[in-house]
């Protein structure tokens, strides 16, 4: 199953780091924060990628073109006048990854319809390149499986608002929105299971998915919440950096259930 990963926004709310690389590629404890969410997935046996890419998406590309040597020890030899390289110790995961610029300024829902060619017939794994969280992926899809639906998001409680959820006991969203001030419900963490129905509801590159998409799944009774009490933090600006630092600095960053 591919997992589509949004990684193309300007990130104008972190712009100490953005100005120099997409926010996905702001790295945690030595490795992007998008490197951080792929080894998520792929510690629950999610191995294909497929990167919406936008805003300096050419250091995306560029960074995945030299990962393999960066992760293995090699040896180059100049002696004979040419450039014999020897790879002795590889540590690169298996992953196969698909690299899409779709585009500078178009939004989510365009995004993600832009990628539509590569993603085909099938139900893929969506979420946002900016947070990270240790939700059983496994347990979301058979959540996702049980129930049917066209989509279904993680849900989590946290006093930073995003889109706002109103769900009912049935899990069932009732309604989405944007945040206001104060609000104290459930927000749409990202993390989510998308049926290939969902295209139909993608107009364009002005398609923002978290509004008119989103709003009329939930309006037809085709969006359900999977509701995570664990972990999850985005990285919208250097203090949420910071603390997701200072969690792999201490050995206790609940996300990294994965072994070196």
């Amino acid at each position: 199953m591919k997992v589509v990963l949004l990684a193309g926004g300007l990130g104008s709310r972190i712009t100490e780091e953005s100005r120099f690389r997409p926010k996905p590629m702001v790295e945690l404890g030595g490795m992007p924060i998008l490197w951080h969410i792929m080894k998520e997935y792929s510690y629950y046996g999610f191995q294909e990628f497929i990167i919406c890419a936008g805003y300096k998406q050419h250091i995306i590309k560029e960074w995945f073109a030299d990962y393999f040597l960066r992760t293995s020890d090699v040896t180059f030899d100049f002696t004979q006048g040419r450039n014999d390289m020897t790879v002795h110790t590889r540590h690169c995961e298996a992953w196969k990854v698909t690299v899409v610029n779709t585009g500078l300024n178009t939004m989510t829902g365009g995004r993600i319809k832009r990628v539509q060619p590569y993603i085909g017939d099938e139900t893929f794994l969506m979420t946002y390149g900016d947070g990270v969280c240790d939700v059983n992926i496994q347990d979301l899809l058979r959540f996702h499986r049980s129930h049917g639906k066209i989509a279904t998001l993680t849900a989590v409680l946290q006093e930073q608002q995003k889109g706002v959820l109103d769900i009912a006991e049935n899990n069932s969203v009732r309604s989405f929105r944007e945040k206001k001030e104060g609000d104290a419900s459930p927000i749409n963490a990202g993390y989510m299971v998308l049926e290939p129905e969902i295209f139909h509801y993608l107009t364009g590159d002005t398609c923002i998915f978290e509004q008119e998409p989103l709003q009329t799944l939930a309006e037809m009774g085709e969006l359900k919440s999977y509701q995570h009490r664990g972990f999850w933090q985005c990285m919208d600006n250097i203090r949420e950096k910071e603390i997701l630092e200072k969690m792999i600095a201490s050995g206790k960053a609940p996300w990294m259930k994965w072994d070196e």
